[in-house]
């Protein structure tokens, strides 16, 4: 019996040796090695308590590891967060377990990579302006992850509370493009547009969002929530992680189905638009709905250990 300890790393330690840009690398060459995320184990949740805990498991060749995530809504009330999370990654060939991760940290880290390595593809290549939904830690990593592959000139913020748009453009004020505070109805200029929210229902028209431009919806992954409106799913090119998890989690892309504005022949797997089988179009908006799947983690994970 080995007595190695696994090695713990901190959130710090994950962003100083995983920068968003090299997250968004490791998502886009685990696809390009090969790995076909419908393959992925299903996303596991148990009751618990108040809230639920939920497994998310994954092999990517030498690599294995699985998430343990926590999601109790009543810790707002003990000044605990409402998501935890621990990561365990492990030695495929003997399971022995290498390294402990900050899962939180880690979930910060590749929700916005995945949404970027897709993006290199859909968004138009000079694309200069961003509209973000949202005003929590996933729309500031968002920013930062898009500025790292397009030339952004202007960031506008969209939020329900005028004082959280405010701390997050004061945030984000120190960056080249210019941030500022706006309202729904900026899609229409948008060319890259980042939906980071907990809302049920569409976030702005969708008929205001121009051909050519990218959607990046990745808030809920529940199949009864959405962000995004059944007209601008339906004409648009929709890109999603995989069909099947898509049809299990992605409100934005059941209800649209349910409305009989998409079909599910309609749903383009992320391998295809990553590794060129498909290409993004000009004559109709760009769509990516994510839900977060269990191979991304790992993608992200190994990087901890491997240079």
């Amino acid at each position: 019996m080995s007595d190695t300890q696994p090695e713990w790393f901190t959130a710090q330690q994950i962003a100083q040796r995983i920068s968003p840009d090299r997250a968004r690398r490791l998502i886009r060459q685990a696809i390009l090695d090969g790995f076909d995320p419908s393959e992925d184990p299903h996303r596991i949740g148990v009751p618990a308590g108040p809230g639920h805990v939920l497994l998310m498991p994954s092999t990517l060749t030498r690599w294995t590891g699985v998430k343990v995530a926590t999601v109790s809504p009543e810790n707002a009330q003990l000044g605990l967060p409402r998501i935890q999370a621990t990561y365990l990654l492990m030695d495929t060939r003997t399971l022995t377990p290498m390294a402990l991760l900050d899962g939180a940290a880690l979930t910060t880290l590749r929700t916005p990579a995945v949404s970027a390595a897709v993006a290199e593809d859909l968004a138009p290549a000079e694309a200069k302006h961003l509209v973000v939904f949202g005003t929590g830690p996933q729309a500031e990593a968002h920013v930062h992850a898009m500025l790292a592959i397009r030339p952004l000139e202007r960031v506008t913020i969209v939020g329900r509370t005028p004082q959280k748009v405010e701390h997050l453009v004061a945030e984000l004020g120190q960056l080249s493009p210019q941030v500022v505070a706006g309202t729904a109805d900026a899609v229409a200029e948008a060319e890259i547009v980042v939906c980071a929210t907990s809302a049920a229902e569409p976030l702005f028209d969708g008929s205001l969002v121009p051909d050519g431009a990218c959607v990046i919806a990745m808030g809920s992954h529940e199949p009864d929530r959405r962000e995004l409106d059944s007209a601008l799913m339906g004409r648009s090119l929709v890109v999603v992680e995989d069909p099947a998890a898509a049809l299990r989690e992605a409100g934005d892309v059941v209800m649209a189905i349910d409305d009989g504005a998409l079909a599910e022949a309609d749903l383009i797997p992320l391998r295809a638009s990553i590794t060129g089988e498909v290409a993004r179009r000009d004559d109709r908006p760009n769509v990516f709905k994510g839900t977060g799947m269990s191979w991304e983690d790992l993608a992200v994970a190994v990087g901890m250990l491997e240079d």
